[in-house]
C-alpha cells in the first residue's frame, strides 16, 4: 500500500511561492535553533512491536509516590462511577450542542452543572464554557473591562503564578494595565482607592494555601467590580462568594472527578450577579417547555465570534467543556455538598496535623496559620535538599516556591501514615 501525502513538494513550493519564501527551513527561520529538533524516524514496525516496545517505555515510569503536590492540581479520590459515566457512548463528543432537539441529555447536563456551581457560590448565573482556573480569571478580567470600560485592574500578588501569566497574556494586547496589589504575611493588601480599577481579582484560598480577609472589602471596593477565584471544594466549609460581596466568582474544578494526569485535563466556571448574565463569555443553558409542555433545554445565551452579529461577542472561548464538566457534575451528585464537606474537612485536619509536626522540629516553620488544607513550610535554606530526600522515599513533598520554602498540599488520599512518614524522613535531615 502507497503511502498517502496530502502534499506533494510541488504544491509544498507553490504555497511557499505564495507567501514569498523559496523553503520549509526558510519558514521556521524565526524559531530558534536551540528548540528545533531534527528528529530522524525510523521505518514503520508491526502493531505487536510497537504494543511491546511501548510497554517496555511505560515500566519506567514511577507511579507510586505518595503526592503533596497542589499549586492548582491536586491529587482527590475520584469515584469509579464518574468514568463508568463518562465514557458511555452518548458522551464521544463535548462538541457544542447546536441541535437542542437532539442534544437534549447533553444540555441537562450542562444546566445541572450550571446550577450545581451556583449553588456552592451562591451567585445567580453560571456558565459551562472555560478551559482552566487560569482561563476563567482571565475572561472575567476582560469582562469586568468590558463592562466598567477602565482599562486598569488590580490583581493579588499571591494569585497562582501559571493564572497571572494568562491574565498578562490576555490584558496585553487588549491594552489592559495590570497592577499587582502587595502580599503581607500571606494576605494581600488593599491599602489603594479601589474605585479607579475596573476590578480587583483576589484568591481565596490564595496560592499560598491562605483565607484572605475579604470581609475588609466590603463597603470600600467602590465601583470596581470583585473578582473572587475560588477553589470548588473550599466552598463546603468557607462561605460562599456571594456572601461577601462578590460580583463574579471563577475557578478551576480539577478537584470536581478530574485526575491529576500530566497536569490536565482541567475545566473552568465562571459565575455572576444576573445583571452580568449577557457579559459572561461561552454559552449558558436554560430550562424551558417545548410546544406539547415537556421539560425542555436550550442554548440560552451563547454570544460568540462565530455568531452573526461576530462583532457583539463576549468572547473567543470557542468550547462548552462539556466532557469535564460531565466528571464533574457526577462528582457533584454521588458526593452531594455534604459529603464534599466531609471530605474537604478531612483534608484540612491532616493538612494542620502535618504543619503542627513539622513545626516541632528544629529548624523548621509554618510561614502563614490562617490556611486550609495548604501551607508553606519554611525550611531554612533546606528545601531543596528536603525534597530530594522525601523523594527517595517515594514522597512528593510538595512545590519548591524558593531555596526556603516548600508548598505543601494535603487532601483525603493522604493517609495517616504517610503524613508519618513525611515528618520522620525530614527528621533525619536534621
Amino acid at each position: 500500500m502507497n503511502n498517502f501525502l496530502a502534499h506533494t513538494d510541488e504544491i509544498r513550493q507553490t504555497m511557499l511561492g505564495e507567501i514569498g519564501l523559496s523553503s520549509i527551513d526558510e519558514l521556521f527561520s524565526l524559531i530558534s535553533k536551540e528548540v528545533r529538533s531534527d528528529i530522524k524516524l525510523t521505518s514503520g514496525i508491526s502493531e505487536l512491536k510497537a504494543q511491546k516496545e511501548l510497554k517496555k517505555l511505560s515500566k519506567k515510569n514511577e507511579i507510586d509516590f505518595v503526592s503533596f503536590l497542589g499549586g492548582g492540581v491536586y491529587n482527590r479520590f475520584i469515584p469509579a462511577a464518574i468514568g463508568e459515566i463518562t465514557r458511555r457512548f452518548e458522551f464521544n463528543t463535548a462538541y457544542t450542542p447546536y441541535q437542542p432537539e437532539i442534544s437534549q441529555g447533553t444540555l441537562q447536563m450542562i444546566y445541572e452543572f450550571q446550577t450545581m456551581i451556583c449553588e456552592l457560590t451562591g451567585m445567580d448565573v453560571s456558565n459551562a464554557s472555560v478551559y482552566d482556573g487560569a482561563t476563567a480569571c482571565a475572561e472575567a478580567v476582560a469582562m469586568a473591562v468590558k463592562i466598567k470600560k477602565k482599562s486598569k485592574i488590580l490583581v493579588s500578588d499571591a494569585l497562582n503564578p501559571d493564572y497571572k501569566k494568562v491574565v498578562e497574556t490576555y490584558c496585553h494586547d487588549a491594552g489592559t494595565v495590570i497592577e499587582y496589589a502587595k502580599v503581607v504575611d500571606g494576605k494581600t493588601l488593599l491599602d489603594c482607592d479601589l474605585s479607579e480599577y475596573a476590578a480587583v481579582l483576589l484568591q481565596i484560598p490564595n496560592y499560598y494555601g491562605v483565607i484572605e480577609n475579604i470581609e475588609e472589602l466590603e463597603g470600600r471596593k467602590g465601583t470596581a467590580l470583585l473578582i473572587a477565584c475560588v477553589d470548588p471544594m473550599s466552598l463546603s466549609v468557607l462561605k460562599t462568594p456571594c456572601s461577601y460581596g462578590v460580583d463574579i466568582a471563577v475557578g478551576d474544578f480539577q478537584q470536581l472527578g478530574l485526575s491529576m494526569s500530566c497536569g490536565g485535563p482541567h475545566g473552568g466556571f465562571m459565575a455572576a450577579k444576573s445583571a452580568y448574565a449577557r457579559q459572561l463569555p461561552g454559552r449558558i443553558v436554560g430550562m424551558t417547555v417545548d410546544k406539547e409542555g415537556k421539560r425542555a433545554f436550550t442554548l440560552t445565551l451563547q454570544a460568540r465570534e462565530q455568531h452573526i452579529r461576530r462583532e457583539k461577542a463576549t468572547s473567543n472561548i470557542c468550547t462548552n467543556n462539556s466532557l469535564m464538566a460531565l466528571s464533574a457534575t457526577v462528582y457533584m451528585s454521588l458526593l452531594g455538598f455534604e459529603g464534599m464537606k466531609e471530605v474537604e474537612l478531612l483534608s484540612v485536619q491532616r493538612a494542620h496535623q502535618l504543619a503542627e509536626d513539622l513545626e516541632k522540629i528544629d529548624g523548621l516553620g509554618i510561614l502563614y496559620k490562617d490556611f486550609l488544607n495548604e501551607f508553606v513550610l519554611n525550611t531554612n535554606g533546606m528545601s531543596e535538599r528536603i525534597l530530594s530526600h522525601l523523594k527517595r522515599s517515594g514522597i512528593l513533598g510538595g512545590i519548591r516556591l524558593d531555596e526556603n520554602n516548600i508548598l505543601v498540599a494535603v487532601t483525603e488520599m493522604v493517609e495517616p501514615e504517610s503524613l508519618e512518614l513525611y515528618v520522620s524522613k525530614v527528621k533525619e535531615l536534621f
